[in-house]
């Protein structure tokens, strides 16, 4: 195992720590959840860690919409050129990186088959039904549904605006409400048509790779957690003071985002409700945390928890190589976890933190720098 580098503090920034704060929050819960594969369950996150995932798309959706918002609400066409390239700096270089590795060194993949290399180059190893046999870097299926975004959402605000004004919020809502809607109204098609007989017939293994397949991965099934991150920039841009009217109730907003993903825990995903339904309460429940992770009337808006901030910084990192790390030590330390659960607990996660800081600082960092020197040309370049 590498020695992990020394990582210098970024500088302040003028960015809500709420914003760290959910992101470390994010990658935690799913660093968990997928822990719980290697023999070492945390109550909670172990079960219910995958809404870590939405809570990235929530983040994503709110701050990738963001400035191209406040730029169309500014009677200003945004930089969607910078958007793009700033896009492929961001999330390429680190990406392509760990691609290599599952390449390169095959025994530290966590299966045994690996989809073809052409639907990760293409993001489209989400919508394909193979990738549920093959498992190796399957957690990248979250961000074709991102890289999806990033395309669709331009041309969408692009066309909007293309039309002379944007729409006014009762066009708003009920653009968002048929959004909302068309995607509760599929995946209840595809429950009735790919889980529901398997459940009827007593086989449940098929009844979740349905699941997974036509509900869980796809990008037509995903949307509402990047779409509620949309409609709350939508609201900061164009009515900023019933934006900082909402802020103002932040701690009632946290107990809210707590209640509703407390309540989203019971739910059963297989059921008919949990297929419909699940998903848009936790996007929910994770927009709330956000619009209270960003008031500065709670301590989450107001002040920086130590360590976090770091956590955030290898975020993406963690999200791309910790599970390629859990499989390596499945192999050299896989017997630990038995015998000591809280030792094979620090030893997972401590290695998982170095080679996720040997990337961000190889790879990861310099595409960010690179993205800086481009952003002298392509201002927009910068978003999130």
């Amino acid at each position: 195992m590498p020695p992990s580098p020394v990582l210098t503090p970024p500088p302040p920034s003028p960015r809500s720590p709420g914003l760290d704060l959910l992101r470390a929050l994010a990658i935690v819960t799913v660093m968990l959840y997928h822990l719980s594969s290697h023999g070492i369950d945390v109550p909670g996150p172990g079960q219910h860690g995958w809404m870590g995932v939405d809570l990235f798309f929530v983040l994503s959706g709110y701050l990738i919409g963001w400035p191209v918002l406040r730029d169309l609400a500014a009677g200003r066409m945004p930089d969607w050129t910078g958007f793009v390239v700033g896009r492929a700096w961001r999330i390429l270089p680190a990406y392509l990186a760990v691609l290599v590795l599952y390449l390169a060194l095959p025994a530290w993949r966590e299966a045994e088959t690996m989809p073809p290399v052409w639907q990760f180059l293409t993001f489209t190893m989400n919508i394909l039904p193979e990738h549920l046999t093959q498992r190796v870097y399957s957690h990248a299926w979250s961000l074709c549904v991102e890289e999806h975004f990033y395309l669709l959402f331009p041309l969408a605000a692009w066309l909007l605006a293309r039309r002379g004004r944007m729409p006014g919020v009762l066009a708003t809502g009920a653009g968002a409400a048929l959004l909302f809607g068309a995607g509760m109204l599929l995946r209840d098609w595809e429950w009735r048509h790919a889980i529901a007989p398997h459940l009827a017939s007593g086989d449940a293994a098929r009844a979740v790779a349905g699941y997974v397949g036509r509900i869980y991965s796809p990008t037509w099934t995903r949307l509402d957690g990047l779409l509620g991150g949309v409609l709350l920039a939508t609201l900061r841009a164009f009515r900023p003071a019933w934006w900082a009217r909402v802020l103002s109730h932040g701690w009632v907003l946290l107990g809210m985002g707590l209640a509703l993903l407390s309540a989203a825990t019971q739910v059963d995903p297989l059921g008919h409700g949990g297929a419909v339904f699940l998903l848009p309460l936790v996007a929910l429940g994770c927009a709330c945390l956000l619009l209270g992770a960003l008031s500065p009337r709670t301590l989450l808006g107001r002040r920086a928890f130590p360590g976090v901030r770091m956590l955030a910084l290898l975020a993406f990192s963690l999200y791309l190589t910790h599970r390629q790390v859990y499989a390596w030590l499945d192999d050299v330390a896989g017997k630990l976890t038995a015998s000591a659960p809280l030792a094979a607990f620090v030893l997972y996660n401590g290695a998982s933190l170095a080679v996720a800081a040997l990337l961000y600082v190889a790879v990861e960092r310099p595409g960010l720098r690179m993205r800086q020197g481009m952003a002298r040309r392509l201002p927009g370049a910068l978003a999130r």
